[in-house]
């Protein structure tokens, strides 16, 4: 199940609402999660176990983490057996296919027989809530948090529905507090309609749009493509992932504030960056923070030099590619935004660094395009083919050249993007008041808003009513 369905939108959400604020605040835990786990077995249902058995094996081991418990040595043995039960299930399930693999690359080159191997099903959503339960280990043995008061809401925590499936990345220290006493204002219920509705239509309307140009270019061989085709296959790319990506983030933050949960923002409108690190500062928000919280600072950070801060920006951003996909081109696309990060630091203090937005914006949009490329494209050699295309490396395409299939509605889509991504680099934005709270939005603006999304709303059901499934990008990881 899908928050972009007919089954989600009219079924589903509904029910769960309804059930929800119908019992007593004391026992909404209890519903919204099973509400979670029957949303997860709906697309999943024998992982179900392996979501909650290592659920309940993370809130067993927690109870030995926090200080004055057991010795130092003992707790810092238990946090590493959790985090390596979480982290060995992630390599087991999305990683194991790519290592057996590789395995029997190298084996054939050499003439030797082959690793006989079962592929494995990867999980839904298993790097998100690995990312989520390693947060919570962590934070409740440096002290930052305590231990969940029972394993409901732990459980709670890490399969609550709007976040399991693609983040945000909610660490346990931003939300511990709500999941036992949260506020059911009816301010942050009307904001979270408007919110879900703003992201359904990113995704319906704009996501989809882009993905069938996008998906043409990336499915035609390199070489049959002209360079014009190339760029804007790209470009639709760069639209269809921010749309859909920052749409089901500002679904799940929608949908949490429905339920009365405060999620923290995963989006900034990252393509008016200026640089790679302002980029990655908007861009999927909860990752950075979880990587920089939970993986740069206890490598040392900047602490330790400018040679060891270096090596661990760009360690983490290797580290970020393979998380996001089993194939070396995720590998090359981290190590890629790990080497501009890094090329940003030693530039920090030059007339470079000081460049005006009209020179900044452009030069880092262009070079998110090319980590696109290497995102978006199935293999590292075609990634490789496809921006030469891109910079005419191989000479102008043949007459024959694959096109695009560009009608009104793909161009309607593409204009609408450009202005949603860029026009906040105008300043003031004039439509920056569909972003206030609704205590600051005048009568006025409240009642556009709603306007709005309820457009949104029914445009985008009409449009599922006739289309096809259409998961996010962000389920594959």
């Amino acid at each position: 199940m899908v928050f972009s369905s007919i089954t989600f939108l009219f079924v589903f959400l509904p029910v769960l609402l309804a059930a929800y604020y119908a019992c007593p605040a004391r026992h909404r835990n209890a519903v919204a999660l099973a509400g979670s786990l029957f949303f997860y077995a709906w697309g999943a249902p024998r992982f179900v176990i392996v979501l909650v058995a290592s659920s309940l094996a993370d809130y067993g081991l927690s109870q030995w983490l926090p200080a004055g418990k057991r010795s130092s040595g003992a707790r810092k043995g238990t946090l590493a057996l959790a985090v390596a039960m979480n982290i060995g299930l992630l390599l087991y399930f999305k990683y194991a296919n790519f290592f057996v693999g590789e395995l029997n690359g190298w084996l054939a080159r050499f003439g030797a027989g082959e690793v006989a191997w079962t592929a494995v099903a990867l999980p839904i959503g298993i790097s998100f809530f690995t990312f989520q339960k390693v947060s919570y280990l962590v934070d409740v043995y440096r002290g930052t948090a305590q231990v969940a008061r029972n394993a409901r809401d732990y459980l709670l925590y890490v399969a609550l529905f709007p976040q399991l499936i693609a983040g945000p990345i909610v660490r346990y220290h931003d939300v511990a507090r709500q999941l036992v006493e949260r506020d059911y204002a009816r301010e942050r219920f009307f904001t979270g309609i408007l919110r879900f509705c703003q992201g359904l239509g990113k995704k319906v309307l704009v996501a989809n749009t882009m993905a069938e140009v996008a998906d043409a270019a990336f499915g035609a061989a390199p070489g049959s493509l002209s360079v014009g085709a190339a760029w804007l296959g790209v470009l639709a790319y760069a639209f269809q992932i921010y749309f859909d990506f920052s749409g089901y983030s500002d679904m799940a933050i929608g949908l949490g504030r429905m339920l009365g949960i405060e999620f923290l923002e995963n989006f900034n409108r990252p393509y008016v960056s200026r640089s790679i690190t302002e980029f990655w500062r908007r861009w999927h928000i909860s990752l950075s923070n979880w990587m920089r919280e939970y993986l740069y600072i206890p490598l040392g950070g900047n602490r330790k030099g400018a040679a060891r801060t270096y090596f661990n920006l760009w360690f983490v951003f290797l580290v970020s590619g393979f998380w996001h996909g089993a194939a070396w081109n995720f590998v090359a696309w981290g190590a890629f935004h790990g080497f501009f990060l890094c090329a940003d630091k030693l530039a920090k203090n030059t007339r470079l660094a000081r460049a005006p937005a009209w020179v900044g914006l452009p030069v880092t949009f262009v070079l998110v395009l090319f980590s696109w490329v290497l995102f978006r494209a199935e293999t590292l050699s075609h990634a490789v083919a496809y921006m030469g295309r891109m910079v005419d490396a191989f000479g102008a395409a043949p007459a024959a050249a694959t096109a695009l299939d560009m009608g009104a509605r793909h161009w309607t889509m593409l204009a609408a993007a450009f202005v949603l991504c860029f026009g906040p680099a105008l300043k003031p934005h004039p439509f920056d008041f569909m972003r206030l709270e609704p205590a600051r939005a005048t009568l006025g603006q409240a009642i556009v808003r709603f306007a709005a999304a309820m457009v949104l709303l029914v445009w985008s059901a009409a449009t599922l009513a006739t289309s096809s499934f259409n998961p996010f990008i962000y389920f594959r990881f």
